[in-house]
């Protein structure tokens, strides 16, 4: 464990404080400080580790954070969690999971790639998934993305209503079906996936949490996983030139309205030991 975060833990073990009454707006202004002041502890220890998450940060985050825990308190929190194709996303989603089972964490996990278009009939129309690329069809477009549809199922997640998302099939024959992954309404949801910062579902979040890697390692990755899927080295180069012009268009350009840039090749196990001191902090009270 790195030394930071083990001094992180041990300190706030010991350091219980008395649960306030989250009925009333004083109890909640304070615990809206009180989490303010440890999530900058987490972040100014972050920036010492040699193993660095969180790469930069929104000034007025924690502001805007907080305010809305003390305004509307009973809506659940919404996180988007974004960046480019082989960025890392799916990787710390899984991380997260882990978490969430060893934690026992109120947190759900919706992944927007579900949201993509059915086009299994312009896919038989033109013989495949990259003859239909190749003709021009923009695939990562938000107008590729049943989008009103992903705002209309995030906004019942946050008012405590459990959804059924649509599951979109990555067997190359791109058929949505409708209705088929159930998503439960928890305390915090996080909506993995490119399009969670596309302009019309971008404003719903409560935070947005951009990951960060550069071309060459991103590249890489996203090659070794083509290879790894028995891809064809020619059609698995094109695909990335797509995606790259792709991401630079509809990706690149929703960055910054993102409150946290987070290092798509951090550390893990640190990352999670992160998560675990951010448990400890929203739980650490007596009664």
């Amino acid at each position: 464990m790195d030394i930071l975060v083990k001094n992180l833990l041990e300190t706030q073990t010991k350091e219980k404080i008395q649960k306030p009454n989250c009925q009333t707006r004083a109890g909640r202004s304070f615990l809206a400080f009180y989490l303010q002041t440890k999530f900058k502890q987490i972040i100014n220890h972050d920036k010492k580790s040699d193993k660095q998450v969180i790469i930069n940060y929104k000034n007025n985050f924690l502001d805007n954070f907080t305010d809305r825990l003390i305004n509307r308190p009973d809506d659940k929190i919404l996180i988007a969690l974004s960046g480019e194709s082989a960025s890392g996303k799916s990787t710390i989603c899984k991380q997260i999971t882990r978490c969430i089972e060893e934690l026992n964490l109120p947190v759900e996990i919706l992944t927007a790639d579900n949201y993509f278009n059915d086009i299994s009939e312009l896919i038989k129309k033109y013989g495949g998934f990259d003859a239909l690329r190749d003709a021009g069809y923009d695939i990562d477009s938000p107008d590729n993305f049943y989008l009103d549809l992903l705002k209309e199922d995030i906004l019942k997640l946050q008012k405590g209503i459990d959804i059924l998302t649509p599951e979109y099939l990555v067997n190359g024959t791109g058929i949505s079906k409708p209705n088929s992954i159930p998503v439960k309404s928890k305390k915090i949801i996080i909506v993995e996936g490119m399009c969670s910062i596309y302009d019309k579902v971008q404003d719903i979040f409560d935070i947005k949490i951009y990951i960060d890697l550069d071309e060459q390692e991103r590249k890489r990755r996203f090659l070794n996983r083509a290879f790894s899927r028995n891809q064809d080295e020619q059609n698995a180069l094109k695909h990335w030139d797509y995606i790259q012009q792709a991401g630079k268009k509809y990706i690149q350009p929703n960055k910054k309205y993102c409150d946290i840039i987070i290092n798509g090749e951090c550390d893990l196990n640190y990352f999670a030991h992160m998560v675990e001191y951010i448990n400890l902090i929203t739980n650490n009270f007596t009664e």
